[in-house]
């Protein structure tokens, strides 16, 4: 009997995994894949969460953050016009292939229990649960469950909605000499790329882009076609040939967060799926998973019930991070607009540099550390 299985070996689950373990609790960690590998990601990681990440990251993994490509600024390619804002503290750009690898073998040094390649059937039980995986049933007191937007242990909200329009997420690294240090991102119709710097695995190879993209499936298939849909992006693109090989998503769906399935802690991707273009994303999943961990705390030291626990959490998801999904949404409704009916709206972004900083600020989560 494990006092906690987390599923899913993301940056929320191994947030939850080792917030969990050093506070004492018998921890089993689930994940379905194998790392070290390229997932879709932007890789923004708001200056929000650096100090959450440094310290979930082992002493020997420490290097990786402090190494990252800082960004100071966005630059917002809208409707023929180019919106700038500052990001302070400047955001880090880390690849997703590194910091995944990270935060698995920090939460091995926390005294996680990890298993690779081991995907999990179904969840049993309201507290203790039983959860069973292609090769054995395991016993938990508390389940987390970080397994993704789109899993067989998804959400209902997201299994039952049934999408109007299939979105794709695509995603490659490209070199690019002397990248602007900021997180550039590409408006068009049905659709946005976004392009930041990042450093890649290999030290010497520190002039490349992340290129990140969110289309609708019937406007583009795969990267190149998404750069023709905008003409500085097209010419920025000019001469790309991609350093990893894209890797693909589908399909993405978004709806209002539920961070609590049958007394099941829902965390990342799995409680709530962001607009990818805020860059709260990674952030977001860290948060979540310190916040799944630190509510169960009580319950492992047998101070109170699984559903107090799971209140908690829920409450705390409300407080400290749901706004981020409203803002966003509000953000995604004004981009959905005919062009001309969002004219005024980019026209006073442009001239009130001050209304892009606030907007940015309500993308991102209400607390520090």
């Amino acid at each position: 009997m494990y006092d906690l299985i987390v599923i899913g070996g993301g940056p929320a689950g191994t947030s939850a995994a080792i917030i969990a373990a050093r506070g004492g609790a018998c921890v089993l960690l689930l994940e379905r894949g194998k790392f070290p590998r390229h997932k879709v990601c932007g890789e923004f990681v708001s200056a929000e969460s650096l100090g959450l990440l440094e310290c979930l990251l082992a002493d020997e993994n420490v290097a990786l953050l402090q190494s990252a490509v800082r960004i100071p600024q966005a630059r917002i390619f809208l409707d023929g016009r180019v919106l700038r804002t500052a990001i302070h503290p400047p955001a880090a750009s880390l690849a997703r292939f590194n910091l995944d690898a990270a935060l698995w073998n920090s939460a091995r040094a926390a005294g996680v229990e990890t298993r690779e390649q081991t995907g999990v059937q179904s969840i049993a039980g309201d507290g203790p649960f039983v959860v069973q995986t292609c090769a054995e049933e395991l016993s938990a007191r508390a389940v987390i469950n970080a397994s993704g937007r789109w899993s067989n242990l998804s959400s209902a909200a997201s299994i039952n909605r049934k999408p109007h329009e299939k979105w794709l997420g695509l995603k490659a690294h490209f070199p690019e000499p002397s990248p602007y240090p900021s997180v550039d991102l590409y408006f068009f119709e049905d659709g946005y790329c976004g392009v930041q710097p990042v450093r890649l695995w290999d030290p010497n190879k520190e002039d490349a882009v992340n290129v990140c993209a969110m289309v609708r499936a019937d406007r583009a298939s795969t990267l190149p076609e998404v750069f023709q849909l905008h003409l500085a992006l097209k010419e920025r693109s000019r001469g790309w040939q991609p350093l990893t090989e894209p890797v693909t998503t589908s399909p993405l769906i978004f709806h209002n967060p539920q961070p609590n399935r049958g007394n099941v802690l829902q965390a990342g991707d799995t409680a709530g799926f962001v607009d990818p273009f805020v860059g709260d994303g990674i952030s977001l999943a860290l948060r979540s998973g310190r916040m799944a961990a630190e509510s169960l705390l009580s319950f492992f030291r047998q101070e109170t019930a699984l559903a107090a626990a799971t209140a908690r959490y829920c409450e705390r998801y409300a407080q400290e991070l749901a706004g981020v999904f409203r803002a966003s949404a509000g953000i995604r409704h004004m981009l959905r607009l005919p062009r001309r009916a969002r004219k005024p709206f980019v026209f006073l972004l442009e001239k009130n540099p001050a209304i892009t900083r606030y907007l940015v600020r309500k993308t991102r989560s209400s607390t520090n550390g």
